[in-house]
């Protein structure tokens, strides 16, 4: 029968050798959790008309990729930034999902399906010009457009502050659209017929409010978004402001409820740091400005058939002297806003 036996140097050197390892953290451990951490998915961007670049958090190559519209990829340059490029255009602000599979230099390998809308550098300019705050029946609330120039909507973004001031609360989809037209979101759906207008039949919704010389889109759903004491604005996709506009349902705040008062005091500190709301003389001083609420567009008094309309008369400007309040009854969704006010 053998006898096992660790002699008493060896023990000492065995039990050195562990105890140096933990305390100095172990090489081994490291290069084990290293291997373990996969890259992390940081966004997606399309940068032209044919050109998609994915961020990482780490270098990757790209293994498989795959889109959910027939689209032939020309090449694709590997790193920590991932730039696809496609043989042609999928079509301005269009929808489109991809499925791309990558991996690091360690092997680890990461699966990514994301939504994305094409690149569209064809956006047209857009003003506010009528907005409804209250629902009735199948009268719902409304933000009616006006376009300054012809163009496609594809990918323009819509926020209304009290919903998000990160995240857009509407994106229009793809639709050529022409100089002076009137563009309706209508932003609930209660009936039957209530139909996006993206190609040329402006009679195809037959929703309340529907206009046949008007171009209708409606958010699904039957609840309430818009709030008269608000900040909204539309973006490119680079983020940049392409019209504003900040209301508030009084001057001094008083009666506001603590939630919209925070949303106007956030909106307001926004609009006025991107100089997207001006004061009333219509310059902003040298220092910058942050709007208060007396600085905003008054919206007290407006109700279900007494909208707030801007002042088609005047060039657009993004300040309070160019809005009004309709009188009773002179809503005009899709059309030309009435020129009776509420006294």
């Amino acid at each position: 029968m053998k006898n096992y036996f660790l002699s008493v140097p060896l023990l000492v050197f065995l039990l050195f050798s562990a105890c140096s390892c933990l305390t100095e953290g172990t090489g081994i451990q490291q290069l084990l959790e290293a291997k373990a951490e996969a890259p992390v998915f940081l966004d997606c961007k399309p940068v032209s008309s044919t050109e998609i670049v994915f961020r990482f958090s780490a270098p990757v190559r790209v293994v498989s990729v795959n889109f959910d519209i027939p689209v032939k990829t020309e090449s694709i340059d590997e790193g920590q930034e991932v730039r696809i490029t496609l043989t042609e255009s999928p079509g301005e602000g269009k929808k489109i999902t991809v499925d791309i599979l990558v991996e690091d230099a360690n092997r680890n390998s990461l699966n990514v399906i994301v939504p994305f809308r094409a690149r569209n550098d064809r956006m047209p300019a857009l003003v506010f010009n009528e907005l409804r705050f209250d629902s009735s029946g199948k009268k719902v609330e409304f933000v009616e457009f006006v376009a300054q120039e012809s163009g496609n909507l594809g990918a323009m973004r819509l926020y209304i502050a009290h919903q998000s001031l990160s995240n857009p609360f509407y994106e229009f989809p793809p639709t050529e659209i022409k100089a002076g037209e009137y563009i309706v979101l209508h932003t609930r759906t209660v009936e039957e017929g209530c139909v996006d207008e993206t190609g040329e039949n402006l009679g195809l919704s037959t929703g309340t409010d529907s206009q046949k010389n008007a171009r209708d889109f409606w958010v699904p759903g039957n609840k309430k978004y818009l709030h008269n004491t608000n900040g909204l604005w539309l973006t490119d996709q680079d983020d940049r402001i392409i019209d504003a506009l900040l209301l508030c349902e009084n001057a001094d705040l008083a009666g506001i409820s603590a939630a919209l008062t925070k949303t106007f005091a956030a909106a307001a500190e926004f609009l006025g740091r991107e100089k997207a709301w001006l004061p009333p003389s219509g310059e902003i001083p040298q220092n910058g400005w942050i709007p208060e609420a007396s600085d905003a567009v008054l919206t007290k008094g407006t109700t279900n058939t007494r909208t707030l309309c801007r002042d088609e008369k005047i060039p657009p400007e993004r300040r309070a002297g160019n809005w009004y309040i309709t009188a009773t009854s002179n809503a005009t969704p899709g059309a030309p806003n009435s020129t009776k006010r509420y006294q």
